[in-house]
């Protein structure tokens, strides 16, 4: 029976299929079929045309990740579909508790009923978390960085400059459930699926993706100036941010609405949605 191997041809500067084929050694002895998932213009059709005991094997990053997770809303996937991660900031395959090199894992239950988000005119799933505020604003210069060819993209270093010297913090009002509140310069207002985001900040420590309540944690990183904030960020790589309770704060919910008093950028599991004032995720 054979095997499909899915890569995104143009993740990583376009060696999404030379990374794929890493995957070759946790597979011997099984019929490889590699397909380009940027070249299936129809996915209904594709997994029509499979059998429930073919083997998936989708390989990426988060962005190949929230690709697939979208083009495959609303189709009920029999097949076993496993995971093995060529991205570069594997945020997914960290929260599960995994190193880059471990064995392909299987991730049919973690692609159920994931929460939505709608921002500008746009609804989609995601997988890992919406990023709003500097963590947006990185995402935007590192966009920019990469268009202009360079290949190595250093958010942290991006993140601390512009905490220096040209992110402003903005105000915010948010609703959790129908609960209000207002916060004044708010650096980071993220709502996450999972604990990991932006190449390995471990923004909501306690979040649980497969939880039985299938809440959604958001982060409110409020109320300090440069310099403190600087001094906390990073923390957040080792989720110890949370400790500084006067600044950090994390709510649960349902459905989550931030609204920002200036438009800024905002990322989808690392996709960049420019000029934002407002965004809602809902499970």
């Amino acid at each position: 029976m054979s095997t499909y191997v899915l890569f995104n041809s143009l993740s990583g500067n376009g060696t999404g299929k030379t990374k794929a084929e890493a995957i070759k050694p946790f597979l011997e002895g099984k019929e490889l079929i590699f397909e380009d998932v940027t070249k299936i213009t129809d996915a209904g059709a594709f997994f029509a045309g499979l059998n429930p005991d073919n083997e998936l094997y989708l390989c990426g990053g988060d962005g190949t990740l929230n690709r697939f997770i979208n083009n495959t809303d609303g189709i009920d996937i029999v097949q076993p579909l496993y995971f093995f991660p060529t991205g570069t900031g594997n945020d997914f395959w960290n929260d599960l508790g995994k190193k880059v090199g471990d064995a392909p894992v299987q991730i049919n239950e973690y692609i159920k009923d994931l929460p939505f988000v709608e921002v500008n005119g746009m609804k989609k799933r995601f997988i890992n978390g919406i990023g709003y505020g500097i963590d947006g604003y990185c995402c935007e210069v590192g966009d920019q960085m990469r268009e202009a060819g360079k290949e190595k993209i250093d958010y942290a270093g991006i993140a601390i400059k512009g905490l220096l010297f040209h992110y402003k913090p903005t105000n915010a009002e948010i609703d959790v459930d129908g609960q209000k509140f207002s916060y004044k310069k708010v650096w980071l207002a993220p709502s996450m699926n999972g604990r990991y985001y932006g190449g390995g900040m471990i923004a909501t420590p306690a979040q649980d993706r497969l939880g039985k309540d299938r809440l959604l944690s958001l982060l409110v990183f409020h109320g300090s100036g440069k310099i403190r904030t600087l001094a906390i960020f990073p923390s957040i790589f080792k989720g110890k941010h949370i400790n500084h309770t006067k600044v950090v704060e994390v709510k649960t919910g349902h459905k989550i609405t931030v609204t920002f008093d200036r438009p800024v950028a905002l990322q989808i599991d690392g996709e960049t949605v420019l000029n934002v004032t407002t965004y809602t995720a809902y499970k």
